[in-house]
């Protein structure tokens, strides 16, 4: 019997982790290299937080932030536009059979961690953990 997989419920593949890690840290190393020549990106310091793929691994979503969170409006147009030259870095720097479509998003995570923060220092809330 073939093995069947519900998309329902679950997570990326191993595989499209994988892929997804290996993305994040050639983004990473040439965006810090500054291999792009983007007047917006010249002086920039962007943090490629989490790459996810899609399943076929054609396309890959890139959430960043610009240090300190400035101009993160301007930063990730600038790195959208610039998409094509940073798909054909990514690609030198990793084998894949097709190199991914990327799309530069915001990455909310450390606004997610400092509101979880604040919530745990709210009073009702140690009450319960304490309890």
């Amino acid at each position: 019997m073939a093995h069947r997989k519900d998309s329902i419920g679950t997570g990326p593949s191993q595989r499209q982790l994988r892929v997804g890690e290996v993305i994040r840290r050639a983004l990473a190393d040439v965006l810090n290299r500054g291999d792009i020549h983007d007047p917006e990106l010249a002086h920039v310091s962007v943090t490629v937080g989490e790459v996810r793929t899609t399943p076929d691994l054609k396309r890959a979503l890139v959430f960043v932030l610009p240090l300190g969170g400035g101009n993160a409006d301007q930063v990730i147009a600038a790195l959208n536009r610039n998409k094509g030259e940073l798909r054909r870095a990514v690609t030198k720097a990793i084998t894949l059979k097709f190199s991914p479509e990327l799309k530069f998003v915001f990455d909310e995570t450390f606004d997610q961690l400092d509101e979880t923060r604040r919530l745990f220092e709210q009073e009702t809330v140690k009450k319960d953990i304490s309890s």
